[in-house]
């Protein structure tokens, strides 16, 4: 689904970015250190924490807030529409940037799925692993099997698991096929699935660039949302997608659907 007509044109020159660099910098240099304290002392006593009677462990929600305001000194603020599921449940959502990961995390601490190469990165890969994160060897089949039995156990044992079905990012608001394999853990596990579309605005008008562009490496990407001018982060929870007779491919085109809806404009 293309959603082109929802694109807005970037002003050709941000006189702002660099004043922008002076201090959201600094900020992020101590936050970060904030998160190292954090993962060291806090959530590696409570790493197995779950929620009991829909009420969030104290480690989740210094997950959530120690996400919010990562944003924040992004310039980014959340914004939630709908109410998520309590634990245990599979979420579905769109992929655009690294930064999506941090948008659910500011509504709900889940267990990520993601691309094994993080697990190596210099603190990244430390950081996302104390915050129960999964890591996939993208086109191994043995890698999805353990990724898919890990799964299961988080959600039985009643955590969370957030995963991007698309199997990569997407570019200039296109949101591509949703791979329908993943979504069997929830099945096994018995738990339901609720789609959730990420979507960046100002002013309500979606933003489709927010994300990754074409050709746009990491480093890039964080240097052009670090120094940008101020946007909504939206979190839509969607209603749950039922199980029914036609399996885990007929759930994933509707929770494709249902996403695809949330993330177009709404007439004025």
């Amino acid at each position: 689904m293309s959603t082109d007509s929802a694109t807005t044109p970037a002003p050709a020159r941000d006189a702002l970015q660099p004043l922008r660099y002076l201090w959201r910098v600094p900020l992020l240099l101590l936050h970060i250190l904030l998160g190292i304290l954090l993962a060291a002392f806090v959530m590696s006593w409570n790493r197995d924490r779950v929620m009991k009677n829909g009420r969030e462990p104290f480690a989740h929600r210094l997950i959530r807030g120690w996400s919010t305001a990562l944003m924040r000194i992004f310039g980014l603020r959340s914004v939630r529409f709908g109410q998520p599921l309590a634990d245990p449940v599979l979420f579905v959502a769109n992929h655009t940037s690294w930064i999506d990961i941090e948008l659910l995390h500011s509504q709900r601490a889940a267990c990520f799925v993601a691309k094994a190469e993080i697990a190596h990165w210099p603190l990244v890969g430390w950081l996302a692993a104390s915050g129960g994160t999964i890591f996939h060897r993208r086109g191994s089949n043995h890698s999805l099997s353990a990724v898919m039995q890990t799964m299961v156990e988080r959600l039985r044992g009643g955590r969370s698991v957030a995963v991007f079905p698309e199997g990569g990012t997407g570019h200039n608001g296109v949101l591509k096929v949703f791979h329908a394999r993943i979504l069997q853990a929830a099945l096994d596990a018995g738990v339901p699935v609720q789609p959730v579309a990420l979507r960046f605005a100002r002013h309500g008008r979606r933003i489709v660039d927010a994300g990754f562009r074409e050709d746009e490496n990491f480093m890039q990407n964080f240097l052009r949302l670090l120094g940008g001018a101020p946007m909504d982060a939206e979190v839509h929870f969607l209603a749950p997608v039922p199980a029914g007779a036609d399996g885990r491919r007929r759930m994933a085109e509707l929770a494709r659907e249902r996403i695809g809806a949330a993330l177009e404009d709404r007439a004025a």
